[in-house]
């Protein structure tokens, strides 16, 4: 059965838009804006599948999509918790396995390497500020510990995810370069 037989509603045309539980509040509430990060998130992450050519990388960036997904729905039913310590510890699986692969960092790493390892860096500092807009929000309501923890994890991921990806096809990362004068 499908869910959207229409796309426009007409019901945020004054501002507000509605949550899970039925309740309507304002586009630029702090629940909205982290709804929002975590789709522009989300986006990002379907541009770097879209561009990047490991077979081994999809699949966790597909994973990730569909909780991010998750997340979504978390934040759109207030109290409502979906994610779940796992998740992260799932992260952490792909982080170690991913890693251990890698050189270890002797400087910072600048955004870019690829298309793809860039457009993962753009991900990596998205996911951060879904996190800050996160954590605004639970200076105001409660929200699911599990859910700052995944992200925080997931920042990690993606960075590393990025340095992988730079590398694909004899490619190398670009570190910074400090200026002494």
């Amino acid at each position: 059965m499908p869910r959207l037989t229409r796309i426009y509603t007409r019901t945020g045309d004054d501002g507000s838009t509605g949550l899970g539980d039925g309740r309507r509040v304002p586009k630029t509430s702090t629940r909205i804006a982290a709804i929002g990060d975590i789709d522009e998130l989300n986006s990002v992450l379907g541009v770097v599948r879209a561009l990047a050519d490991l077979p081994e990388i999809d699949p966790i960036l597909e994973s990730v999509q569909h909780r991010l997904f998750d997340i979504g729905g978390e934040l759109s039913m207030p109290g409502h918790e979906l994610v779940a310590e796992r998740w992260t510890e799932r992260l952490e699986e792909w982080l170690d396995g991913l890693n251990a692969s890698l050189p270890a960092l002797q400087e910072f790493i600048l955004p870019g390497g690829s298309p793809a390892a860039a457009h993962c860096h753009q991900a990596r500092a998205v996911c951060r500020r879904a996190e800050r807009g996160l954590l605004r929000l639970s200076q105001e309501e409660t929200v699911n510990s599990a859910t700052l923890k995944y992200l925080n994890r997931l920042s990690d991921l993606l960075f590393v995810i990025a340095r992988v990806l730079a590398r694909t096809d004899g490619g190398q990362e670009v570190t910074w370069q400090r200026t002494i004068e």
